[in-house]
């Protein structure tokens, strides 16, 4: 009597511990957990903590070598949909502005930073017609009252730091005293910051303003970021007939900025390492990248990129110096 033959059910693939579905190889082919649950070892943890951020893989130097040189090569690869091979954007952006700000917190000293060395009120001059009436009234005062009067000209020599204000912005005396914030001084929690800043050493304050600089920096690149891409999209307003394969969407001006900001913080790092002949260079490199990045990317003639260029730098520039007064307020304020 011939034996029957029993079929065998195959193995059941095992589950995925986060979803529950079938995961038969090494990542689950629904949600992306991996399937290996051993914990790792020291260096596994460690490249896993590290790669999160900064993908120490290979991904890592070809993305360094495209990115520092050679320009808009990032950008066009990440719109030709190669990305798995690159640092996204987002992340290099953001590790490139960290490492910039933490080479400026090592390298700069306090007082260092041209934001903290703010003009004083200009003082009237000598022919100024509103010093009049008191040259007048000191000449119409009694001899004996003269002598009295000789300290508070030392007092009126003071008085434009403690009293002289400007239209509306950030204003601070010789003495780094906020004379004027934008009317931000009549909130009554904002006032006593004031006043507690005021009241500081002239070294604490640069010492404050430094140090709060270089800590709200980071927030602020994120602020320049977008407003450079918005300036792209306005500087490249068209149909693009002539250049149909020209970036029109804002997200990809995004992209555009991402790239070229994080090759400018490892430039400025570089600048600031680098001494002599090497900083000259790079600092020759980085305004050479900017608009070859420019023709890459956005095509067109060297004049026109030229022209966008200026309207560029002139617009990021007063941009720039807005944000750095509103940098400066928060590094008096938050403290």
């Amino acid at each position: 009597m011939a034996e029957e033959s029993v079929a065998v059910a195959p193995p059941a693939d095992p589950p995925c511990r986060n979803c529950g579905a079938p995961a038969p190889l090494a990542y689950c082919p629904v949600c992306g957990q991996e399937t290996r649950t051993k914990p790792p070892t020291f260096l596994q943890f460690m490249r896993e903590a590290g790669g999160r951020l900064v993908a120490l893989d290979g991904r890592l130097w070809k993305t360094l070598g495209g990115l520092l040189f050679r320009p808009g090569f990032l950008t066009r690869e990440y719109f030709a949909g190669r990305r798995k091979r690159y640092v996204r954007p987002a992340r290099l952006f953001l590790v490139a502005s960290l490492l910039l700000f933490a080479t400026l917190r090592i390298v700069v000293e306090v007082g260092d930073l041209d934001v903290v060395h703010i003009d004083p009120p200009a003082k009237p001059a000598k022919g100024d017609k509103s010093a009049a009436p008191a040259k007048e009234a000191k000449a119409k005062a009694p001899a004996k009252e003269s002598k009295s009067e000789a300290p508070a000209k030392e007092g009126d020599a003071e008085a434009p730091e403690t009293g002289g204000k400007s239209e509306g912005g950030l204003t601070l005396d010789d003495s780094f005293n906020v004379l004027d914030m934008g009317g931000l001084e009549v909130v009554p929690t904002l006032k006593k910051r004031i006043e507690r800043f005021n009241h500081l050493s002239s070294k604490e304050k640069e010492v404050q303003i430094t140090d709060g600089v270089l800590r709200y920096g980071p927030y602020a690149m994120f602020v320049l970021l977008p407003a450079f891409a918005l300036l792209l999209k306005l500087v490249y307003l068209g149909r693009g007939r002539r250049h149909p394969g020209r970036p029109r969407l804002y997200s990809e001006h995004i992209v555009f900025a991402a790239h070229n900001h994080a090759f400018l913080f490892l430039g400025i790092v570089a600048a600031t390492v680098f001494i002599d002949l090497l900083r000259a260079l790079v600092i020759v490199w980085m305004l050479v990248y900017m608009l070859w990045s420019m023709r890459v990317v956005y095509r067109g003639s060297w004049i026109g990129i030229a022209l966008r260029s200026f309207v560029l730098l002139i617009s990021y520039a007063v941009l720039f110096a807005l944000v750095t007064v509103g940098l400066l307020g928060v590094a008096i304020l938050l403290k």
